[in-house]
């Protein structure tokens, strides 16, 4: 399993020299398969580069899965110019809620006058699959979701292949169970052993204080979740939209720091735009 990062950043793309080493497109993930399925989760602003990539390789067939529904996670659908290609393949996963969610959602991103294009102009072809069941495969890999903690709902998801998996937790409050959402220790066994965890830790300890119940975790709490469930690497994910490199670098160290005098073997690194990862 192939995993690429398009996009780390959380609530707004940024830029400026101060941004650069982690990046501020928003989220976006693009995984391969060992089946040589293409799985996108979240059309952030990074959707824009992948869309290029895909085109440059020729690749036609996508599957789509989404967390939510928030801004910074669909507002770069419609710049994904495979849209733009009848010869284009689109298999749209109706994750994480239930009936027609992913074509109301994304239609509405690109109703007047938001978008100049209509979704029903769309000249790629696309197939919806039924809503999330509690377990489902697309190709070689089999994939989990989970209700995340979060204002609104969505999901997580763990993507399991050859028995190695990745968890994909952004948008997760661990310090308060948001209505739909569960409880820390549910998070804890649903990460247990995985190779790789991605999670949401937008805030310090001091600005949570302040942003309690907005949807996101304290890194500390990351750190601890991914510890306490036998994680091997985890990626602090969901980078808030003021957070600078060398802000961001400080909460690494700090992590490490962590790791090292609890006598820890996690490998943990902040997630920026362009890393990649192979499960």
């Amino acid at each position: 399993m192939y995993i690429k990062c398009w996009g780390s950043r959380g609530s707004i793309p940024v830029s400026g020299k101060e941004y650069l080493k982690y990046g501020g497109d928003t989220t976006c993930l693009e995984i391969r398969t060992k089946s040589d399925d293409i799985i996108i989760v979240d059309a952030g602003t990074g959707i824009r580069r992948l869309g290029n990539q895909l085109i440059k390789e020729k690749r036609k067939k996508i599957h789509f899965l989404f967390t939510h529904a928030h801004w910074d996670h669909v507002m770069g659908f419609p710049y994904f110019k495979p849209l733009y290609f009848k010869n284009s393949e689109f298999s749209m996963h109706r994750c994480p809620f239930h009936s027609k969610f992913v074509e109301t959602i994304l239609s509405k991103v690109m109703a007047p006058p938001n978008f100049p294009v209509k979704y029903s102009d769309i000249k790629a072809r696309m197939t919806y699959e039924d809503a999330c069941p509690a377990e489902f495969e697309i190709g070689s890999v089999n994939i989990v979701p989970i209700p995340l903690s979060h204002p609104n709902c969505g999901s997580g998801y763990k993507f399991i292949e050859d028995g190695k998996s990745f968890v994909f937790l952004t948008d997760n409050e661990l310090g308060y169970t948001h209505p739909g959402g569960l409880a820390y220790t549910d998070y804890m066994e649903f990460c247990s052993g995985a190779g790789l965890l991605i999670h949401d830790a937008e805030y310090t300890p001091q600005e949570y204080k302040i942003f309690r119940e907005w949807g996101h975790s304290v890194y500390t709490d990351v750190l601890k979740l991914a510890d306490e469930a036998g994680v091997k690497k985890l990626g602090l994910f969901h980078l808030n939209q003021e957070r600078t490199d060398k802000a961001m670098d400080s909460i690494v160290k700090i992590c490490r720091q962590t790791i090292a005098e609890k006598g820890q073997r996690i490998k943990c690194f902040a997630v920026k735009g362009d890393m990649t990862f192979e499960l």
